[in-house]
């Protein structure tokens, strides 16, 4: 459940410096990163119910949104109403990612969560070669099968039946990022503005979404009702949401594109869904069956190969 991704600038090494022996010191800080995305779908699982998801992610998003205004206000000040207007279109895609991923958390397992949503790394190039109407390698649409064949797997359970509303609300919010990503590298105003600002305008632009649908009736707990109830363990997940798995990773990120190659950053945050996987078994007790890991190897698999083809 990751944060829009800043635009990475070209990478450099500065004079000197051979870049082998630097590139662990960002790598680790990316790798967490990848870890506490792959965490966030557990944690997300355990303190929202049907009833609270708008209100849950109003207060992640709340929280996190005055520090990144307070860290760019110049930045911000500084971009024209035609950015403002792009990242808030973008915003408003977001609102509908983190909708789609919240809910189908909620009814599926944070194991299907985390590795159905990796399928936006196979469902982009594939969308991003239609709409310049070119035909994707053989390997990469090999890739893709694999990939989808794995998600099959993954989401039957015990039996083959259908796919859980869960599982379906996890793939919309694919797709869905899937059309975030197209759209930032189409929207020409949003092209040349500062990634600290864009993101900023996205996130406000997300909650104010959340904070509408919360004033309506019918659409679940406010948020000041949710926040009421919350013991201990919800708080402490809500700060790993808002702390680390949006204001954390987000820096990070910024941070380490400017000190190893944005391909490098790309590869390591990838390993997010394993990392679900991981937390999700490990933490979470949830069983996947013999299908099930046959499943999740081949969604692994898929991805990978798919990143390598695409490349």
């Amino acid at each position: 459940m990751a944060p829009p991704a800043p635009a990475p600038p070209p990478a450099a090494t500065p004079a000197g410096e051979t870049a082998p022996r630097r590139t662990w010191v960002a790598d680790l800080p990316v790798l967490a990163v990848a870890v506490v995305w792959g965490g966030s779908y557990l944690a997300a699982k355990g303190i929202t119910t049907a009833h609270t998801v708008i209100a849950v992610l109003v207060l992640r998003f709340a929280l996190v949104l005055p520090v990144l205004v307070l860290a760019g206000w110049r930045r911000l000040r500084a971009l024209t109403p035609a950015q403002l207007r792009g990242a808030g279109l973008l915003g408003l895609v977001l609102g509908g990612i983190f909708l789609l991923e919240t809910y189908g958390v909620v009814h599926t397992s944070a194991t299907n969560a985390g590795l159905i949503i990796s399928l936006t790394m196979i469902f982009t190039p594939l969308a991003e070669a239609a709409v310049r109407r070119v035909r994707p390698p053989a390997a990469f649409l090999g890739a893709a099968a694999v990939s989808v064949t794995g998600v099959v797997l993954l989401t039957q359970g015990a039996g083959f039946t259908g796919p859980g509303l869960g599982d379906v609300l996890i793939l919309g919010a694919a797709l869905a990022r899937t059309l975030h990503v197209l759209l930032m590298a189409r929207v020409k105003a949003v092209q040349d503005a500062d990634s600290l600002s864009l993101t900023t305008v996205q996130l406000g632009g997300a909650v104010l979404v959340f904070a509408l649908l919360a004033a309506l009736p019918g659409t679940g707990a406010t948020p000041w009702a949710a926040a009421a109830d919350f013991g201990a363990a919800e708080w402490a997940g809500l700060v790993f949401l808002s702390v680390f798995c949006t204001l954390f990773a987000f820096f990070v990120q910024m941070w380490a594109v400017r000190r190893t190659s944005p391909s490098r950053v790309s590869l390591l945050l990838g390993t997010e869904p394993l990392w679900a996987a991981a937390a999700g078994i490990a933490i979470g007790g949830e069983h996947l069956g013999p299908l099930g890991f046959v499943g999740v190897a081949l969604v692994l698999a898929g991805t990978a190969w798919g990143r390598r083809a695409a490349g």
